[in-house]
């Protein structure tokens, strides 16, 4: 009896947990990531950070602003910039702390180094609460490059895949 007591306080208690993680309509939220990479000798480096900002128009819809910046470094050479702006469209499944999703996103990609033109695609993601307001993310992103609607077509197979991970926070 002892031991059913204590195993049901244990669940009643984790019900309020489960239950924090449910933004709903009108709920904003913003997130921040990063990634970097030098060689042995710190010679060539690269920086990657991207933050986004969102609201959710239901319980499960999430639309918002996306941006990446990027910079890397060789010896010898200027630091070379570039970046990308995106707007999103992001569904996510179920309900409590842990919730994966799907999207879609569009915007372009700009800066020293790269062809400036327009990029979209797929993505899918995963975020889990780490109480009310604060969770982790990773994306996976599948992003094609393209001059105008008539490329899409035939640039959608020659595309890359970008990946993140970072924190998010509702308010």
């Amino acid at each position: 009896m002892k031991k059913l007591f204590k195993t049901s306080m244990l669940l009643a208690a984790m019900v309020p947990a489960v239950a924090l993680a449910q933004p709903s309509a009108g709920d904003q939220e913003i997130t921040l990531g990063g990634a970097g990479s030098s060689d042995k000798d710190f010679d060539s480096s690269g920086l990657s950070v991207q933050g986004s900002w969102g609201q959710y128009l239901s319980d499960s819809s999430l639309w918002g602003v996306r941006q990446t910046v990027n910079a890397f470094d060789t010896e010898g050479e200027s630091v070379q910039w570039s970046g990308s702006t995106r707007v999103f469209y992001d569904y996510h499944f179920g309900s409590g702390n842990s919730r994966p999703f799907i999207g879609l996103s569009a915007g372009g990609i700009y800066g020293d180094g790269v062809d400036e033109t327009f990029m979209g695609g797929p993505e899918i993601g995963y975020k889990h609460w780490l109480n009310e307001n604060t969770f982790v993310t990773g994306l996976v992103e599948y992003q094609f490059l393209f001059e105008s609607a008539s490329d899409v077509d035939d640039t959608y197979d020659d595309g890359a895949f970008f990946y993140s991970v970072g924190l998010g926070y509702n308010f």
